[in-house]
């Protein structure tokens, strides 16, 4: 029948998409300009770009070959931190309370981490036309080895001084707040010097892509890349742009507006660099000299008299991508969450799923909940589905009847079966629409899935420990074919061509083995989605068998 053939398709179209993404797991090609990230770089000492004469940092300010320069940790409720003195710069940003991974809950995820083969690192400066007043290279001293957020206190400041040889003092103050990951830089400068000074600050990003820049979860490809909030070509309106590294290293970034932020981005985490909205600042990203990328921001210069002393405010945000948060940190910063063309379909489910779990504090329950409301809603469409298989078996014999008698004339055998459709007030296409409806929920919810930090290791109940990981035992997937199995067997659908007959059977097999690899979170959607299914079908088979629509008629 024709609304079967084409919920098969449908089935089968998707199958076929996540297979893709399963291949794309083991098998995706590599960048187009990998970027080898085996040893942390040497320290380069390279001009921040888009001020077009800024020097670079005079050499009396190198440290010692083969001296690394001290480090002075800092500890918040929700970050640890680990600065260098030489350009006080943050080498190591741990994010406390989100491990590595479930099996090593003592070790939080760096995000920011100069060791283990990984370069991804923060530095910022003050320079003229003329000189770096400070860089890299500058040796900036602290009063304390470490800093921590004592009980109580709401803020914690870790502040770094820095004299140079003619007199100028260079300060660079951290801000630190409670229960937040955007951090105050605060870079100020002095001026020992018997004329004015024309300063810019820079604030820059500089790190290795993987060895794939796409990181791979749940079978699908995730972004790990740039990411720009970008004023729109002669407006005031904004847009948010990804840039790979690929694109990065064919065309550079060199930007100047007003406001806006430049990030890196990577699966979950996000880095940004957020200089104040009403300023016009340059932003610009390009591969580095040496090696990785680097995506910096150069503010204004600001003139700083004999004596006076002048501060230049830029906000940071090393952290997770936690939507509740993203609204308030910058404009445009929640767009960072990106769940692409279905957007308006994902987010309006992870609003809701989030309420759930608020009630329930149960990411697993939530997605159940979740799973009844979709299934309430569609049930009106499910009736009408069934409704129309109940009629389709009723009029198969007439059907039947017409093909036979017009089987050298398809156009007249279309025209007749239109006619019995529309003498019978039925629409052969009403069966088709709850599948029309409920895939795009189902992929939209896979998009919520992979993409929310707040559904990360998040466990469930029993041996599922983390919904956004494959279930470890297999026992949902299996469920969840068996449950295709029984449904099918309930609506007691006899299938003619038997083509169509055999992929009807071995469908929950195929599906079952697909799903044994996705979020755990996912099959479980779609098994609670199954078992609602079975005990709507059968309410509503037994009133069709009162209406004579039934198989009982049939």
């Amino acid at each position: 029948m024709e609304n079967r053939r084409f919920i098969l398709i449908a089935l089968l179209g998707a199958v076929l998409f996540f297979i893709y993404q399963a291949w794309l797991k083991d098998f995706a090609p590599p960048p187009e300009t990998p970027v080898a990230a085996a040893s942390a770089p040497a320290v380069s000492d390279e001009a921040p770009a888009g001020t077009a004469a800024l020097a670079t940092t005079p050499a009396a300010t190198t440290p010692a070959a083969g001296a690394p320069a001290a480090r002075i940790k800092v500890r918040t409720d929700v970050l640890a931190v680990e600065i260098s003195l030489a350009g006080g710069e943050v080498r190591r940003a741990a994010l406390v309370g989100y491990p590595v991974a479930k099996d090593q809950p003592d070790i939080d995820y760096a995000l920011l981490d100069d060791r283990d083969n990984h370069w991804f690192v923060l530095q910022s400066g003050l320079a003229t036309p003329q000189e770096t007043l400070s860089g890299p290279q500058t040796l900036f001293q602290a009063a304390q080895a470490s800093y921590e957020l004592a009980a109580g206190a709401d803020s914690l400041e870790v502040p770094l001084t820095y004299t140079g040889a003619n007199g100028d003092v260079i300060r660079k103050t951290y801000r630190f707040k409670r229960g937040s990951y955007s951090v105050e830089l605060v870079q100020s400068v002095k001026n020992a010097e018997g004329a004015d000074l024309a300063v810019s600050p820079y604030v820059r990003l500089w790190r290795t892509p993987p060895a794939n820049v796409s990181s791979h979860h749940m079978g699908a490809s995730t972004f790990t890349g740039m990411a720009f909030y970008e004023q729109k070509p002669d407006s005031s309106n904004y847009r948010f742009r990804k840039l790979k590294f690929e694109d990065v290293a064919k065309e550079p970034l060199n930007a100047k507006q007003q406001g806006g932020w430049l990030a890196m981005m990577e699966h979950y985490f996000i880095a940004a660099v957020i200089p104040p909205h009403e300023e016009t600042n340059t932003f610009s990203a390009k591969p580095s000299t040496s090696q990785g990328y680097l995506g910096q921001y150069v503010g204004a210069a600001a003139a700083v008299a004999p004596q006076a002393e002048h501060s230049f405010s830029t906000q940071i945000y090393m952290g997770p991508l936690l939507q509740k948060t993203l609204e308030g940190v910058a404009p445009g910063f929640d767009l960072a969450v990106d769940y692409g063309v279905l957007t308006p379909i994902a987010h309006p489910l992870f609003l809701f799923l989030n309420w759930l779990h608020g009630l329930t504090h149960n990411w697993g329950v939530a997605i159940i909940l979740l799973t009844l409301s979709v299934k309430g809603l569609m049930f009106k469409l499910s009736e009408a589905q069934y409704r129309s298989m109940a009629k389709m078996k009723k009029f198969a014999p007439r059907i039947q009847e017409l093909k036979e008698r017009y089987a050298d004339d398809r156009e007249r055998m279309s025209k007749a079966m239109m006619e019995l459709y529309k003498k019978e007030g039925f629409n052969p296409l009403a069966g088709c629409w709850p599948l029309v409806v409920q895939f795009p929920v189902f992929i939209a919810l896979y998009w919520v899935l992979l993409q929310s930090v707040e559904l990360r290791q998040a466990p469930f109940m029993l041996w599922i420990n983390d919904l956004s990981a494959a279930d470890p035992y297999f026992v949902l997937p299996v469920l969840f074919g068996l449950s295709m199995f029984v449904q099918q067997k309930l609506s007691g659908q006899q299938v003619a061509d038997p083509m169509q007959q055999k992929v009807m059977q071995i469908m929950p097999i195929i599906m079952t083995a697909f799903f044994a690899f996705f979020p755990a979170g996912l099959v479980l959607y779609w098994f609670v989605s199954n078992l609602t299914g079975i005990a709507q079908q059968w309410y509503i088979t037994r009133k069709l068998d009162k209406e004579g629509l039934g198989r009982k008629a049939a």
